[in-house]
């Protein structure tokens, strides 16, 4: 049994010092995903990968609430699903009113141009797998590992335990889905 799993289980145990020991085992891995995810925001993006880690790290390891992780990889599922979460709280306090609702700022040479906020591309791509998910739960845990937590499609295959063709033809159902669900041009989405 790794370092790591012996942690998770004593961490489910309910042991509080166990807490501080996972994080310097996770922290590196949780801060790449955290910045891979933040370069895909786009500019106006005010939280940084160090502020999200911390702040995933912190609903993960809640000391009030048994955590129960079986592994490494759903230990970073959760991971994933908690940034997700994180950005899409953020998402919705940049859209309402008080903080500028749907006014954005606009870089001189793109006030031309029309585009989605980064913003309210969150909040759409987390309605939208909200939808797919009462359709097909593993496409919609796949495009969350994908798209929120930054990892390739092996990665997220090994997190959720399944073959990687299964992971690669669940991620071609998943775009193609999104796509409708967005109204996206068929290069518009990740692949």
């Amino acid at each position: 049994m790794s370092q790591l799993t012996c942690i998770l289980s004593a961490i489910e145990q309910g042991d509080a010092h166990a807490a501080e020991q996972l994080l310097p085992l996770v922290y590196d891995e949780l801060r790449k995903l955290a910045a891979r995810k933040l370069a895909q925001e786009g500019p106006g993006q005010i939280l940084q990968a160090t502020a999200l880690v911390h702040e995933a790290y912190l609903r993960l390891v809640d000391v009030d609430r048994t955590q129960y992780w079986n592994s490494r990889g759903h230990f970073f599922a959760a991971a994933a699903e908690a940034m997700r979460r994180i950005l899409v709280e953020q998402a919705r306090r940049k859209h309402r009113y008080k903080h500028g609702g749907s006014k954005q700022k606009v870089a001189l040479d793109k006030a031309h141009t029309s585009y989605r906020s980064p913003h309210e591309e969150v909040l759409a791509i987390h309605e939208a797998v909200d939808k797919l998910g009462a359709e097909d739960a593993q496409a919609a845990e796949l495009v969350k590992l994908r798209y929120f937590g930054g990892l390739s499609v092996t990665e997220a295959a090994q997190a959720m335990s399944i073959p990687r063709s299964t992971a690669y033809a669940h991620w071609a159902h998943a775009r193609a889905s999104l796509r409708l669900l967005l109204a996206l041009e068929p290069d518009s989405f990740p692949s």
